[in-house]
């Protein structure tokens, strides 16, 4: 199976052990915190991480990959979520790390991964990206990366606001990202 291609100066890779010092300093941002379930604040906390990651990837439930700049900074992360292979619908999700955000990066990384997912999976039809309904930045994002907002879901532990549903059909074109 393909990796994602590059994208604007990025590269998409699966999670390697060796990126736990990276996703250390990455994860480290509390406004990441208030969004995501991400943590990892010591090495073994990454590395607790990663295994999920790794082990997701051998099941088929969980595609994640670290995001690189043209330097080969940790940028971000972009992950395809499929509790159930064989389901026609998905779930996207994305992080940017606070020192890489303003570039553009979240949609560029979204939209590659995007692409991936419908060119390896042809029984894919939907994805879906969920967000807490005042994490404006996120609803941009998917905006941007062709996700139009579908539908407000209720508040559910562990989020404790209501939710926005954007989703991406297969069927959509690509859409124009706003620079």
């Amino acid at each position: 199976m393909n990796d994602p291609g590059p994208v604007a100066g990025l590269v998409l890779r699966p999670w390697r052990d060796d990126d736990a010092a990276a996703l250390i300093t990455a994860v480290g941002d509390p406004l990441l915190h208030r969004w995501t379930r991400v943590r990892a604040a010591d090495a073994a906390e990454a590395q607790q991480w990663l295994g999920v990651q790794h082990a997701g990837r051998r099941t088929g439930s969980r595609y994640s990959f670290a995001v690189l700049d043209d330097a080969g900074k940790l940028v971000g992360n972009v992950a395809l979520k499929r509790p159930d292979p064989a389901a026609e619908d998905a779930e996207v999700g994305y992080w940017t790390a606070a020192y890489a955000r303003g570039r553009g990066i979240a949609p560029q990384a979204l939209g590659s991964l995007t692409r991936w997912a419908f060119g390896t999976f042809p029984g894919l039809l939907r994805l879906q990206l969920l967000h807490q309904v005042d994490n404006t930045a996120s609803c941009r994002v998917a905006v941007k990366s062709g996700y139009p907002y579908e539908r407000t879901l209720a508040a559910c532990d562990p989020y404790p606001l209501e939710g926005h549903v954007h989703v991406r059909d297969r069927q959509a074109g690509e859409p124009e990202l706003a620079r």
